[in-house]
């Protein structure tokens, strides 16, 4: 699946086994993936929680 994400040049790197380009985005993957969903998760998270306890005398 990583392929599917990578350049031309990066493909063939991570295609070879062992190279660092191949394992750099890995390791981006890896991190990046889950700190989104992290975000997005707090985001959400906070509209349901906002819109639980709406209060419509502080609206505009």
């Amino acid at each position: 699946m990583n392929w599917i994400l990578a350049c031309p040049s990066c493909i063939s790197n991570f295609s070879s086994g062992g190279d660092a380009a191949g394992w750099a985005i890995l390791v981006m993957l890896l991190i990046i993936v889950p700190m989104l969903s992290g975000i997005i998760f707090l985001f959400v998270k906070l509209a349901r929680r906002e819109r639980e306890h709406f209060d419509p005398n502080f609206s505009d």
